[in-house]
């Protein structure tokens, strides 16, 4: 895995296997490594693997062949998230020793009448005293702290987890790594100092820098960007039908993303080649331009 640099910016991208690069993804990518070489600093990739049920086959290399059609260009090797199940292991192992996490055995169907709020099911406390052997999840313990953070584009958010979500699992029922434990993990061992995603990953932010406080790592900074969603509103995704971007004039997609991003490109860069294009967008990215953005509509 790639070390941490003392002083350096380190940013990353981090699809999922899931399913190729949509439109979204690209926009999300195109601005975090326009962040990190704007800033002098390194751009990793991570491919994030570590829930095979969701993954479709192939996706990891059209992912990769996409990206260098349009001509990113990575620090260090590509990285597997799946290839870091030791580290994910042992912070797992180090919060259940001192009692910030413990096994659940409740299923969706246990928490139906669970209060909900804007996060979703608030979790009762039902197994925070303890829980029969058999398979169970993994959570991990909240308070009522405020958690709170200055995002660079969307200013400060505040929430107090324990009432707004409760605590939260860290390893599914099947034994698999969640997401919130893997992707903290991650970003602590290879040094990422700020992180660039999209407005839909927000909220999980400060679940996200709850365990950071737990496993005493650093907290990056962070910009969430402004979500791509349909002319209804929904989110650019693969669940609404988002198609692959093409691998074929793949400039024009480029200059599209770009523009989403409230870079401007002028109309000459149409003809350039893809070199030119990302030297005139280094030269001339602001990410203040997205402050308060919280989507953008694709309309072609």
């Amino acid at each position: 895995m790639q070390t941490r640099e003392p002083g350096r910016y380190i940013g990353r991208f981090a699809p999922s296997p899931s399913g190729p690069l949509h439109f979204g993804s690209l926009v999300t990518a195109v601005a975090s490594y326009l962040q990190a070489r704007a800033n002098n600093g390194l751009w990793l990739l991570r491919i994030e693997d570590i829930d095979p049920p969701r993954e479709q086959a192939g996706a990891t290399d059209e992912i990769l062949t996409a990206l260098e059609r349009y001509g990113f260009e990575w620090d260090g090797e590509i990285i597997l998230q799946s290839a870091s199940a030791a580290a994910h292991e042992a912070a797992l192992s180090s919060l259940l020793a001192r009692q910030l996490a413990y096994r659940c055995r409740c299923s969706r169907r246990d928490l139906v009448d669970a209060p909900r709020g804007e996060l979703g099911i608030i979790y009762p406390g039902t197994c925070r005293n303890g829980t029969a052997d058999g398979e169970a999840a993994i959570r991990l313990r909240t308070d009522n702290t405020e958690i709170a953070f200055d995002d660079l584009l969307q200013g400060r958010i505040v929430q107090h987890l324990e009432s707004e979500s409760g605590d939260f699992v860290i390893e599914r029922r099947d034994g698999l790594i969640a997401y919130h434990l893997a992707v903290v993990v991650d970003d602590e061992v290879q040094g990422v100092t700020e992180i660039v995603r999209g407005i839909d990953l927000m909220d999980s932010t400060p679940r996200q820098i709850w365990l950071q406080r737990l496993l005493e790592y650093r907290t990056p900074r962070y910009a969430h960007i402004p979500v791509i969603t349909h002319a209804n509103g929904d989110k650019f995704s693969k669940l609404t039908g988002a198609p692959g971007i093409p691998l074929q004039r793949v400039e024009q997609t480029l200059l599209e993303a770009m523009t989403a991003l409230d870079l401007r490109p002028p109309p000459e860069l149409a003809q350039a080649t893809l070199q030119d294009i990302w030297n005139w967008a280094r030269e001339n990215w602001l990410i203040g331009k997205l402050s308060g953005l919280k989507s953008i509509i694709k309309t072609a």
